[in-house]
């Protein structure tokens, strides 16, 4: 079955569609290795993200087996997951998207009525996150806080809710499975960083730098879910490799 050209709306869906059609009818059978990210962009006529995001949901679902440098694999899926992780899920990447066009502006009006209880509590927040990443733990719990702190400090109930609801998109199986391939303790450390610029700001009750603060926190974090992985080795490199160890 040819792939078609995805149209803009919901991509990681239509791509995962498509794929996991070609998956059901056979063209590519269990353990049989999927074209590299990097080719299915090109066919698809879509971004290397845009299919490693539905690539990432065909995991979920069971699908695809990821092999990280090596490649992605065709699987059969467990019947009682087919299909649960597209229906269910928005993409993290427009999650993101969606909270960088938000956050900014609400960091703004924070800045302009934050209260000193309402700063202590962004600076636990972080401080929270520190203890949780040294542990060795994720520190989701510190990051929600933090931003929720901080729309709470604009004393709009609507604002509270809605970064509430997208920061809610990250505990997604979709959203938790990419972030387990590009989240680590060097990627927290400089989200902890990108956060304390933004309390900085806040503290200085400077809302346009609040406003940066932030917006280079989410287009930070943007970036490094967007990340490639290795690109598998094809057969051709592995003979190249071992004619030149001979």
């Amino acid at each position: 079955m040819p792939l078609q050209s995805i149209e803009p709306s919901r991509l990681y869906r239509q791509i995962a569609e498509q794929l996991r059609a070609a998956i059901i009818a056979g063209e590519y059978s269990p353990g049989v290795r999927l074209p590299p990210e990097r080719d299915l962009a090109q066919r698809l006529g879509v971004s290397r993200p845009s299919v490693r995001e539905a690539l990432i949901a065909l995991e979920v679902e069971g699908y695809v087996d990821i092999r990280i440098g090596s490649g992605i694999y065709a699987k059969r899926p467990d019947a009682i997951h087919m299909g649960a992780a597209v229906q269910q899920a928005e993409g993290p990447l427009e999650l993101t998207r969606a909270r960088a066009v938000i956050e900014p502006q609400v960091a703004a009006l924070a800045a302009r009525s934050i209260k000193r209880a309402q700063l202590d509590q962004v600076r636990e927040a972080i401080d929270q996150m520190e203890s949780e990443a040294a542990a060795g733990q994720i520190p989701i719990d510190g990051d929600r806080n933090f931003h929720i702190r901080i729309a709470e400090a604009t004393g709009n109930g609507v604002l509270v809710s809605v970064v509430s609801q997208l920061f809610n998109g990250r505990t997604s199986p979709l959203f938790s499975k990419l972030a387990a391939y590009f989240e680590n303790p060097k990627s927290w450390a400089a989200a902890i960083a990108e956060h304390r610029r933004v309390l900085a700001a806040l503290e200085a009750r400077d809302p346009d730098a609040a406003a940066q603060a932030m917006q280079s926190h989410m287009q930070l974090s943007h970036k490094r879910f967007t990340v490639g992985w290795p690109e598998p080795r094809t057969r051709t490199r592995a003979r190249t490799s071992e004619s030149q160890r001979k």
